[in-house]
C-alpha cells in the first residue's frame, strides 16, 4: 500500500487542483492547453472503487491521463497541501520540515469568547458552549455565529459546525476512529469532505472549505473539541 501511495501520488501531482494555486500560476507559467474530461475512466484502490465524479474526473491529455492530486490524497489518505512561498505540492504525513499536522492551542479572547456563548446561549437546552481547544499550526479564528440550528465556527481554513442534528445522516460514509476512542465518519455532500462525530448530546461537523487542510489534520483538530468552561 505504501508504495502504492507513492506512486499514484506522483502521478496525481501532474493534475494539480489545490486550492489558491492557479493565482500563483498566472502569467507567463500558464500554457493554454486543450484537453478532455475522461469519464470513462475508473478509479480503484486496493479492490475498492471509487466514485469518479466531479471530484475524481481524471484529464486525458495527448495520451496521458492526469488525475487530481487533492482528490487522491484523500482516496490514499495521505496529507498534501500547497507551499505557496515556494510554489510546491507537499505530498506525505512530514512535508515542508514538519508542520502540516502540528497543532497550536487556540487562544480566544475575552470578546471571542463572550461571542462563541452569545451564540449557544440562543438554543434553549443547548446553551453550553463547544469549541475546539486546537488548530492547525497557521490556521486563525475568525468569528462565530448562529444558524438555524446550531452554532458554526470559522476559522481560516476550516469551520466547526455544532448542532443537535447529525447532519451526516442519509449520506454515505466512511467510518474512522480518533486517537481519543471517539468514533466518527467523514462523508461528502458536495465538493468538501466533512468530519462528523457526537460528543454528548451534540454532533461535530468539521471541514475545511478551501481544502487547504487534510483529514489527517481535521482528525487531530476534532479530538481538542470539548467543552468551554
Amino acid at each position: 500500500m505504501k508504495q502504492l501511495k507513492k506512486s499514484i501520488a506522483a502521478v496525481a501531482v501532474l493534475g494539480m487542483t489545490l486550492s489558491g494555486a492557479a493565482g500563483v500560476y498566472a502569467g507567463a507559467n500558464l500554457e493554454k492547453i486543450s484537453a478532455y474530461l475522461n469519464h470513462s475512466i475508473g478509479i480503484q484502490v486496493d479492490g475498492t472503487v471509487y466514485n469518479t465524479g466531479k471530484k475524481l474526473t481524471p484529464i486525458t491529455y495527448q495520451y496521458t491521463t492526469y488525475l487530481p492530486v487533492r482528490a487522491i490524497a484523500d482516496v490514499l489518505e495521505v496529507p498534501v497541501r500547497y507551499d505557496a512561498k515556494n510554489n510546491q505540492v507537499l505530498i506525505g504525513s512530514n512535508p515542508g520540515n514538519g508542520q502540516t499536522i502540528e497543532l497550536t492551542n487556540v487562544k480566544y479572547s475575552d470578546a471571542q469568547l463572550k461571542e462563541i456563548k452569545s451564540a449557544f446561549a440562543k438554543f434553549d437546552g443547548f446553551q453550553t458552549p463547544y469549541a475546539p481547544s486546537q488548530m492547525v499550526k497557521g490556521d486563525v479564528y475568525q468569528k462565530t455565529g448562529a444558524s438555524a440550528d446550531g452554532v458554526n465556527m470559522v476559522f481560516k481554513h476550516m469551520t466547526v459546525y455544532i448542532s443537535p442534528r447529525d447532519y451526516a445522516h442519509g449520506y454515505d460514509s466512511k467510518p474512522v476512529t480518533l486517537s481519543n476512542g471517539v468514533k466518527a465518519k467523514w462523508y461528502t455532500p458536495d465538493d468538501t469532505d466533512m468530519l462528523g462525530f457526537q460528543i454528548n448530546d451534540r454532533f461535530v461537523t468539521i471541514s475545511s472549505p478551501d481544502h487547504s487542510l487534510s483529514k489527517a489534520q481535521l482528525e487531530k483538530v476534532a479530538v481538542s473539541v470539548t467543552q468551554m468552561k
